[in-house]
């Protein structure tokens, strides 16, 4: 067994912590300034975030909202676009599965990583269509 206090965890404002990962699932810590955001972002895995102390706002593509403080859990689907602002300083929990995810750069082989840049920029020519 492992245990954590989160409450009393080290973790700065923009340093995640990562404090269990195993090919089932990721367990992040974080700290949220207030006024800062998680800007519009997606992740390749299905994510819980719940909050541990403070208070946010969250919204997903297409307009839902959250907002409130300690115990407010959120799921995203794989892929779901969403932002999370801080109302006042808050500490987060993210939860991540499967670890990583379908389309995450750790699933890439090494072959395909080499020529990621190459097949985008082929994507994104003028010519591609």
């Amino acid at each position: 067994m492992k245990s954590w206090k989160l409450s009393e965890l080290p973790v700065v404002p923009h340093a995640p912590r990562i404090i269990a990962s195993s090919r089932d699932a990721r367990v992040i810590v974080l700290n949220l300034p207030a006024g800062e955001a998680l800007e519009e972002h997606q992740v390749h895995e299905r994510a819980w975030l719940l909050v541990l102390d403070g208070e946010v706002e969250i919204t997903a593509h297409g307009g839902t909202e959250a907002s409130g403080g300690v115990g407010l859990l959120t799921e995203f689907e794989p892929r779901e676009r969403h932002e999370v602002r801080a109302r006042s300083d808050a500490r987060l929990l993210l939860l991540l599965t499967p670890w990583p995810g379908p389309g995450h750069p750790g699933t890439m082989t090494l072959d395909y990583k080499e020529h990621v840049r190459e097949r985008a920029r082929e994507r994104s020519s003028p010519d591609a269509a």
